[in-house]
């Protein structure tokens, strides 16, 4: 099973950029969405922004994988 989760975008350098995910930050690429902008929420999949995201979506989202023991745990990876 594949999992997309929502980080917000913090910074951007050409394609690649950071995103925070609930408060852990990972380089991310953005040549999928090339729209995204800092502040902008986008899914994000083994490293790659696949699609911008409403952030009230995003933030509901965030929220049911919160109430998952451990649901956050494998964006560190």
């Amino acid at each position: 099973m594949c999992l997309g989760v929502p980080g917000r975008i913090v910074g951007r350098d050409g394609e690649m950029g950071t995103a925070d995910f609930d408060g852990l930050r990972r380089e991310v690429c953005l040549s999928y969405t090339p729209e995204a902008r800092p502040g902008d929420y986008v899914i994000v999949h083994v490293g790659f922004a696949i699609s911008l995201l409403d952030e009230d979506e995003a933030l509901r989202t965030l929220e049911v994988l919160r109430a998952i023991p451990g649901g956050l745990d494998e964006v560190s990876r």
